[in-house]
């Protein structure tokens, strides 16, 4: 089902794009408006009589919206590509899709329509602020979680994220202070080097490397899946180990050339846009129970691995780590929560919303 058009606002030019596949999704989608980070809005300086002492006018920076902020710290995402076995449909399997890539809403027919629509590159995030921070929660979904090995087993749908914390700091996007990632029902807790923020009652797990976008100039946390399971870390917790994907947040849903294209954009879909995935939480083709994603034992799932499990895959409102204290959900639905819990904050860290979309 084909998307609504994208259009770009950036003021700053885009490296050309090569001609790629494009797919929509039935979400709304996050246009580009990006502007330099930590830069105050430029302000004309009045005239001033000769007479006069020279007037100080105070910086301002215009307030920015969900879906700049979600751009400005989208990150560069790292993807392992495995083509071994029928199940990793030559590599498809591992290349990220929005959940309605087919398009419908139907969660228990992904699995068999993998290998037949594009599997067009889309990321969805939500943003949630107090007046001290923003916390912006991203998520990546691929429509299987496969194996070649009898070892391990196989489900339909799959879905892995990050958040990432940003300090408010007078400045247009504030600065990034940590990071978590979801790797299947484990948590990792990052800081990028120079963060003010250290161990809570979870350990640091590693730094949030950092690297410039070709897209836009701007530098990006980066991430990274492994192939097949798809568990997502801080890159190098995971790395591209032969074949892999990187994927820039450039505002298009492009399909991967080949298994080992390094140069794919993805698009941002707002969890919260009116008819989007949470609009449809209670929709019971796309889930199972409460944030949980509908999945089934049809198609091949299994046939890799020892067996197929069904309805595995959870949305971030059903993310846990179920050693730690926070609740489940806890990491997209109270991350100024999880924050104080995982991390030492030197600053004061304001725990009420100004926004709860949840």
């Amino acid at each position: 089902m084909p998307g609504p058009a994208l259009t770009h606002r950036s003021s700053r030019t885009l490296t050309p794009a090569r001609t790629r596949t494009l797919a929509g999704t039935t979400a709304a989608v996050v246009s580009l408006g990006i502007a330099t980070a930590g830069a105050a809005a430029a302000v004309p300086a009045a005239p001033v009589p000769a007479t006069a002492a020279p007037a100080i006018a105070p910086a301002v920076v215009a307030a920015v919206s969900d879906a700049d902020l979600a751009q400005r710290w989208a990150p560069i995402h790292y993807q392992d590509v495995d083509q071994t076995g029928t199940n990793a449909l030559g590599g498809r399997s591992d290349y990220l899709a929005a959940y309605d890539f087919d398009g419908d809403l139907d969660a228990r027919n992904n699995w068999e329509n993998t290998g037949s629509h594009p599997l067009a590159a889309t990321a969805y995030y939500s943003v949630m602020e107090t007046s001290s921070h923003w916390f912006v929660t991203y998520m990546f979904f691929h429509p299987r979680d496969w194996s070649d090995s009898i070892f391990d087993t196989e489900h339909e749908n799959d879905a892995e994220g990050v958040m990432v914390a940003v300090q408010k700091d007078g400045s247009a996007y504030g600065v990034l202070r940590g990071a978590v990632t979801v790797a299947h029902s484990d948590f990792y807790s990052y800081t990028p080097q120079g963060s003010t923020w250290g161990a809570g009652a979870e350990t640091v797990d590693g730094t949030l490397q950092m690297a410039t976008s070709p897209h836009d100039g701007l530098s990006h946390p980066v991430t990274a899946q492994e192939a097949k399971g798809h568990g997502l870390k801080a890159r190098p917790g995971y790395d591209i180990k032969g074949d892999g994907v990187i994927y820039y947040p450039a505002g298009r849903a492009e399909v991967p050339e080949h298994p080992d294209d390094r140069d794919v954009s993805y698009r941002l879909v707002d969890v919260h846009a009116p008819g989007g995935l949470w609009a449809q939480r209670d929709n019971s083709q796309l889930f199972a129970s409460a944030g949980t994603f509908a999945g089934d034992t049809s198609g091949s799932c299994g046939d890799g691995g020892i067996s197929c499990t069904q309805n595995s895959a959870n949305a971030p409102w059903g993310w846990d780590d179920g050693d730690d204290t926070p609740g489940r959900g806890a990491l997209a639905t109270d991350p100024a929560g999880l924050s104080a819990s995982y991390f030492t904050i030197p600053e004061p860290l304001n725990r009420t919303y100004v926004t709860n979309p949840f």
